[in-house]
């Protein structure tokens, strides 16, 4: 949850500096537990984040640690540390089956990223690193937000990836006239046709209504992912069996939370690490895709599908 470029750092959690000192930072974990925990009138989710930030700074090894990867140092974060979870990862050599891949998960977000933090940050100076978390956690957050929606569409990717040759994606799908709106990703299984959104919203979501509430939302994104799929199906002549949205695992109440017909397309809320399942047993209701179904949708899409 603390990796997020939406998150809340373990300090802001504790609500102390990140320059307070060892014993400052002990009363306000014994502090902020008193007042989340359950058994008092408190949060039972910020109390589990109360106690994940305490086991991130609650030592001195664990706090020089978490510091160095996260820009907290004297000196800002340690260049000698490599911090991965926000640059795109290197292609690794794999010779296991995979899914089908077109397009670039993420990509958009991530060039759109690049461009407004060198912008903010650099001023017409070259920015050295513009994954440097100490830069990220001070950027404006719509810039961050940028980045945590190209994180969660590339782990949307590995997860669908691994589930092999039996699944075709595609990502940043065009969807309608103009090129800005898109389906994050549009999955082929043997289960059904999908619209997947990939969310980091920075936060615990809850639905009602049929659409995502919570304390950033400003947006309508699965009235937008309905949109994007209906403009899908028009262009290639494929019938959808349902809208998944998918967020990180510590934002939803349920792994998987299957809201019935929203909009007229039926709609699954998921847990990151529930997407595989999804998948593979599919939505409830949702026609399956067999023989050959399967590579004549795979056609129509392949012809009638543009990326952003």
């Amino acid at each position: 949850m603390f990796d997020s470029p939406l998150s809340a750092s373990a300090y802001e959690v504790l609500g102390v500096d990140p320059t307070a000192d060892d014993d400052t930072l002990r009363k306000a974990y014994r502090l902020r537990l008193r007042q989340t925990h359950p058994d008092t009138g408190g949060d039972a989710a910020v109390f589990i984040r109360v106690q994940r930030a305490w086991a991130l700074v609650g030592t001195a090894d664990a706090r020089a640690a978490y510091d160095r990867g996260h820009g907290f140092g004297a000196t800002g974060a340690d260049t000698t540390v490599e911090w991965n979870g926000w640059r795109a990862r290197a292609a690794r050599p794999d010779t296991r089956p995979k899914a089908r891949s077109y397009g670039q998960p993420g990509g958009r977000r991530r060039e759109q990223f690049l461009s407004l933090i060198r912008e903010w940050a650099g001023r017409g100076v070259e920015v050295p690193d513009p994954y440097d978390p100490a830069l990220v956690r001070t950027a404006p957050v719509e810039i961050r937000c940028l980045l945590a929606d190209a994180l969660a569409e590339e782990a949307t990717a590995r997860i669908v990836a691994e589930l092999g040759m039996g699944y075709t994606v595609w990502h940043d799908v065009v969807a309608g006239r103009h090129a800005g709106h898109k389906v994050d990703h549009v999955v082929l299984a043997p289960s059904g046709l999908y619209g997947i959104l990939s969310e980091d919203l920075g936060g615990p979501v809850q639905v009602r209504r049929g659409e995502l509430v919570g304390d950033a939302m400003t947006a309508t994104p699965i009235a937008d992912l309905i949109a994007g799929i209906r403009a899908i199906s028009r262009a290639a002549r494929v019938r959808f069996g349902g809208a998944i949205v998918v967020l990180p695992d510590d934002d939803v109440v349920q792994a998987i939370d299957e809201l019935g017909k929203v909009r007229g397309v039926r709609t699954v809320l998921a847990a990151r690490s529930a997407l595989a399942n999804v998948l593979r047993r599919g939505v409830t209701g949702a026609p399956e895709i067999g023989g050959n179904e399967i590579f004549d949708v795979r056609t129509r899409l392949n012809e009638a599908l543009r990326f952003v």
